[in-house]
């Protein structure tokens, strides 16, 4: 399993989630822990992104939310938890 990394901007929206939205917090969390052990595969319809974005992978939160994160052989590193891919 990958160790995890946040982008402070992704720590700060999970931390807001987790006072906001506790139930969309706990998805998150599960959502996390399942990308460190299969990043390219799973829950949230894992999809490669393209564009500015390629090299990164999103995963389905929400009708609104994505997870978005980059893979490396150590780490998977939450770049966003709110929003589309910003």
């Amino acid at each position: 399993m990958r160790l995890v990394a946040f982008h402070q901007t992704a720590f700060d929206d999970f931390s807001e989630w987790a006072k906001t939205d506790k139930k969309l917090f706990e998805r998150i969390r599960r959502m996390i822990i399942e990308t460190a052990r299969t990043p390219f595969e799973g829950i949230g319809k894992p999809e490669p992104l393209k564009h500015e974005l390629k090299g990164y992978w999103s995963r389905r939160l929400t009708d609104e939310h994505r997870l978005v994160y980059k893979v490396t052989n150590e780490q998977i590193i939450i770049i966003s938890c709110k929003y589309h891919y910003e």
